[in-house]
């Protein structure tokens, strides 16, 4: 159960559990713009249903829940210790609270809200008249989404974070930490995002939590880092995030969650137990994939000789330098091809290959399609 006084955190079961103290930093997701319908559900992920009671003629109203028609999951657990931004260390005693919860039907938890409202309001609830105004203000915010969108597209005003979104999960999932910052300084969108809190600081604060959910899940473990490390980065830099009181420190934060989780996917992408020697090989190739990089340049970063550099690579990694140099950059070349509308010559001398007749080459030989064919491809995904 949650106590609100208008949007501060009174009193929170979860918070006593796990001896946190209620501050105005715990809240995250309980903003309430409206005190119409009363009671109401709230439901702010597919799994977590809450009911909602305003105590008339005071600013206080009631949250119960989290309410489940199915056994708790561990996706259930993460999806709960996100929406609250509990830290990673009280998973097993969340666990705990959630699984000791019986699984509830809609129609016994509409009637545990109705007994609740009829105690703290002292009058009952009419069922006919609850569905109806469930019904009509889910109707109204259809109604007034239609006419916003309506709106924005007669004034230009859409979302166009798609396209940023989608290079720079390429970017994470890629592991390039060099081309990622070359993204960030270059981009030259401006991105236009939708409402999603009432003051500025919390908007921007619900962005990046948004935004970490969306590239640690879709692109660091897509990439290959570890789950369970992706979601204890999740918790630790929203738990970050709502420590801050600006919003140039959220922005800033944003732009280090960037480099970290591509670092993070970086290193998961680098197979154990490899030498400090050849590691470094590695790090310096793949900083360097845009560049006409040769096996002396990365020789000569470990102070050792072009034969010795070249074998023991082979050695470790399983093929030849050579190889691996061109596989980075046919990996970065599919990201180009994906992402932007380069032409194949300015890919091709970007990347430094001989010429563009060369890179149709290699990149139909690495994977059996010409790299026209898998532009076609990735504009229809």
């Amino acid at each position: 159960m949650v106590l609100m006084k208008k949007n501060t955190l009174i009193y929170s079961t979860i918070c006593e559990r796990l001896s946190i103290k209620p501050t105005k930093t715990f809240q995250v997701f309980w903003e309430i713009s409206s005190l119409e319908p009363n009671p109401r559900f709230c439901r702010y992920s597919p799994n977590l249903e809450y009911g909602w009671i305003h105590i008339e003629g005071t600013d206080y109203y009631v949250i119960i829940g989290p309410a489940f028609s199915i056994p708790v999951s561990d996706e259930i657990i993460r999806e709960y210790m996100l929406e609250n931004a509990i830290s990673s260390e009280h998973r097993e005693t969340v666990s705990e609270l959630l699984c000791s919860i019986p699984t509830i039907s809609y129609q016994q938890f509409m009637m545990h809200l109705s007994l609740l409202y009829m105690s703290l309001n002292q009058k009952e609830m009419d069922y006919t008249a609850f569905h109806r105004m469930q019904d009509s203000n889910m109707k109204e915010m259809k109604q007034q989404n239609t006419k916003k969108i309506a709106d924005n597209m007669e004034n230009g005003d859409l979302h166009n974070i798609y396209q940023f979104d989608q290079q720079l999960l390429e970017h994470i999932r890629s592991g390039n930490v060099n081309a990622l910052e070359t993204f960030l300084i270059s981009s030259s969108l401006s991105l236009k995002e939708g409402k999603v809190a009432s003051t500025p600081l919390r908007q921007a604060k619900n962005l990046f939590i948004m935004t970490v959910v969306k590239i640690g899940i879709l692109g660091a473990i897509s990439g290959g880092l570890d789950m369970e490390k992706t979601y204890q980065l999740m918790d630790l830099y929203v738990q970050e995030c709502e420590r801050m009181q600006s919003i140039e420190a959220v922005k800033n934060l944003e732009y280090s969650v960037f480099i970290d989780f591509c670092r993070q996917t970086y290193e998961a992408d680098i197979p154990k137990g490899l030498s400090a020697e050849v590691y470094q090989c590695i790090d310096y190739i793949r900083a360097h994939i845009n560049e006409p990089i040769t096996i002396d340049d990365v020789a000569a970063q470990i102070h050792r000789s072009t034969s010795y550099t070249m074998r023991h690579f082979k050695k470790e990694i399983g093929f030849t330098m050579g190889a691996f140099i061109t596989h980075c950059k046919l990996e970065e070349a599919k990201v180009l091809l994906s992402h932007t509308d380069k032409s194949l010559v300015e890919i091709s001398n970007y990347l430094n290959f001989t010429n563009q007749p060369y890179f149709h080459s290699v990149f139909k030989k690495q994977y059996g399609i010409t790299p026209l064919q898998y532009r076609k491809q990735a504009q229809q995904r």
